[in-house]
């Protein structure tokens, strides 16, 4: 097995898709600076993003690269099934789907890019989702980035979800989906919405997940989250077994990466120069 970086790839090839078995993953990539002269050493394990539960490749806009050159490492992003370039979803999420991502399409994507070792970063539920792949891949992931994870379902994610509810059923406001999304649009929001506020999926947890999550974490939150208060980064260090760092960012909202995102690239930067 590769150690830490994607062998099958040619260095020049920045898009991608993986087939699966419910349909095919878009994939890209975003290179790391090519070191300078005395500057060679091991390759780095390179970091994947797991976007958010509206979000997609294209909605990290300028993040991963500005990511790539921070840490110097490739930076990889893919769009779940049902969102941006990938295939539909076959059907209707279900309330277990945060685990099935790190079940069934995580290894599809590990296995299609020839990947090893890895740092897996996710944004919202896609931190949920980053700390469940930690967790099933204890030898491989060697780090944790969650960023606005929800470790459980929260009154105040309840509220933020019925409020942006609200904000797309008025005229036009879907358009802002379609732009990432295409004809699956309507299908993302009612994945984020129904499935959220759905009565089976008010068990979610991430306890057990977490207390198999080993590697080191950094848990970035903002100060003033709409979907989620300061109670997750806690549970997220409570919980999880490995050393766990935590980042609150002072007046930041749900999506620190787009508001400061020089700022949380260096953080991150920092973070891992000690994995």
């Amino acid at each position: 097995m590769p150690s830490s970086c994607m062998t099958d790839i040619p260095a020049s090839l920045n898009e991608i898709r993986i087939p699966t078995p419910q349909g095919s993953i878009y994939v890209r990539r975003w290179q790391a600076p090519v070191a300078g002269e005395g500057e060679q050493g091991p390759a780095r394990a390179p970091i994947v993003l797991l976007h958010d539960s509206l979000g997609s490749v294209a909605l990290w806009r300028d993040f991963p690269q500005q990511l790539a050159e921070a840490t110097r490492r490739d930076v990889l992003a893919y769009d779940r099934l049902g969102f941006g370039q990938s295939d539909p979803y076959p059907g209707t999420l279900g309330p277990g789907f945060v685990a099935r991502e790190a079940e069934t399409v995580f290894p599809a994507v590990h296995q299609g890019l020839g990947l090893g070792d890895f740092i897996v970063l996710g944004h919202s539920v896609g931190g949920g989702m980053a700390a469940m792949v930690a967790a099933r891949y204890g030898a491989q992931c060697k780090a944790v980035v969650t960023e606005s994870a929800q470790a459980f379902v929260e009154d105040r994610t309840l509220q933020g979800i019925r409020a942006a509810q609200q904000d797309f059923a008025r005229p036009g406001q879907l358009a802002r989906l379609e732009k990432y999304h295409g004809d699956k649009a309507a299908w993302v929001l009612s994945a984020w919405v129904d499935t959220w506020l759905s009565q089976p999926f008010a068990d979610y947890r991430l306890d057990e997940a977490l207390e198999r999550v080993r590697c080191p974490v950094l848990a970035i939150h903002g100060e003033h989250d709409e979907f989620g208060s300061l109670v997750h980064p806690e549970r997220i260090r409570d919980r999880a077994r490995g050393p766990v760092e935590v980042e609150i960012v002072a007046g930041g909202g749900h999506v620190p990466h787009r508001e400061q995102p020089e700022r949380i690239a260096q953080r991150i930067a920092r973070f891992l120069a000690r994995v």
